[in-house]
């Protein structure tokens, strides 16, 4: 008696004309029923466009924060004199920083691409209407400007030259030469007194994003060459120090290298703090993901109802369909190929919405870029967790159908009228 070979060839066609079969009898089935399928498939076109829109949405908001936070010195450094330990520090004891400690750091740290200090003093100015008002005066160095990334409204920031020559120069916020001039452009040439000493405006100034009085800079404040600042106070001492590092991936270690030699050069009692933005871009990033995250699960409601409805009208599809289920048992079919039928269809619908809902979700921020000048950010990867989870939930709500269609009697169900 000759034993029969299993032959894994013959095997792997009959599997791929099952498939093909079974495929077939979807799309006819999708053919058959379009009005009731593409209604199921719009609840996931719906949930699959809003989970990548909500992911765009906190992509670009985490943009927007990240930029504004950047835009007010994404490389900067600043240090300050915080006090002299634990107990009570008299005037005489106190150990403020120092142009010369600018000076050691710019010789002893590398990658430093500008640096300025800065003193602070406050004097009474004319603001119009013979009032007077405590102003902010800023003594800085040129380089502040490119360290604190200031914007220029209108005239020019003074330069190295105007440091070296203790130029009487100054540069106004808007809102001073507005008070003051009657406008940013106005006030070019103008001159202001600080300290009973006649300075002329060269220009206007303002930071790039809003501080709201968070920062060294108030609403009316007024920058002049340290150089000439120096002269109104008794002492050497500045208020911060100022440095902007050149690789944004050194800010870190240029850190902790600034404060070793601000901290060497002075007594060891005394505390100093060197910062940057570095840990603010960080809790900001982290926050904005959280919130893009929490829309994420919100989304995933709208896949969850679309998913019960897939499940719903694939039962009724079951109920429908039972003789047809008879008769493909009578004739052969088995339980897992009846299975695989009904687990397909629910599969193809959700597909079909999925993939559909992905390229509106996409057709958006594309078109945003494409026509307006926003760089909306674009995430592939959503896309492709879009259909992902589509083809999950056909396959998770698409189960209980095809298990009940697999399970039917075939003498039952040809009896089923």
């Amino acid at each position: 008696m000759t034993e029969k070979r299993h032959n894994p060839i013959s095997e792997i066609a009959r599997e791929t004309m099952a498939f093909r079969e079974i495929m077939a009898l979807a799309v006819d089935s999708f053919h058959e029923h379009k009005v009731r399928f593409m209604l199921t498939a719009l609840g996931m076109v719906i949930g699959t466009a809003s989970l990548i829109l909500v992911v765009t949405i906190g992509l670009t908001g985490k943009q927007y924060i990240m930029n504004q936070i950047q835009a007010i010195g994404a490389n900067m450094v600043y240090a300050y004199y915080e006090g002299g330990g634990s107990g009570a520090v008299t005037t005489t004891q106190q150990d403020f920083l120092t142009v010369d400690d600018m000076h050691a750091v710019l010789q002893q740290v590398s990658g430093i691409k500008a640096a300025s200090p800065m003193l602070q003093l406050n004097d009474r100015i004319a603001v119009g209407g013979g009032k007077e008002r405590e102003i902010l005066v800023l003594g800085v160095d040129p380089g502040y400007r490119e360290v604190r990334n200031l914007l220029l409204v209108a005239g020019r920031f003074f330069d190295k030259e105007d440091a070296q020559a203790r130029n009487k120069v100054a540069l106004v916020t808007p809102a001073f030469a507005t008070k003051v001039y009657g406008g940013a452009g106005q006030a070019i040439g103008k001159t202001v007194k600080i300290n009973g000493l006649p300075f002329v405006v060269i220009g206007t100034f303002k930071e790039r994003v809003e501080t709201f009085g968070q920062s060294e800079i108030a609403t009316d404040t007024i920058l002049i060459p340290y150089s000439v600042a120096r002269y109104f106070t008794p002492t050497d001492a500045v208020k911060q120090l100022f440095f902007s590092i050149a690789d944004p991936g050194n800010v870190e270690s240029a850190t902790v290298q600034i404060k070793r030699v601000l901290q060497s050069r002075h007594r060891p009692e005394s505390t100093y703090r060197v910062e940057n933005l570095t840990q603010l871009l960080a809790v900001a990033g982290k926050t904005a993901n959280a919130l893009t995250i929490v829309l994420l699960l919100i989304s995933m409601v709208t896949l969850l109802v679309s998913g019960v409805g897939i499940m719903n009208i694939m039962l009724a599809n079951v109920r429908a369909r039972i003789r047809e289920i008879g008769i493909r048992k009578a004739v052969g079919a088995t339980n897992r190929e009846i299975k695989l039928q009904f687990l397909t269809e629910a599969v193809f619908i959700s597909l079909c919405g999925g993939v559909l809902g992905t390229i509106i979700g996409l057709a958006i921020p594309f078109s945003a870029r494409f026509l307006t000048e926003y760089r909306v950010p674009i995430s592939g990867l959503s896309a492709i967790i879009a259909i992902v989870v589509a083809s999950v939930v056909g396959i998770v709500f698409g189960t209980l159908p095809a298990a009940r269609a697999a399970e039917m009697n075939p003498v039952d169900s040809l009896k089923y009228e």
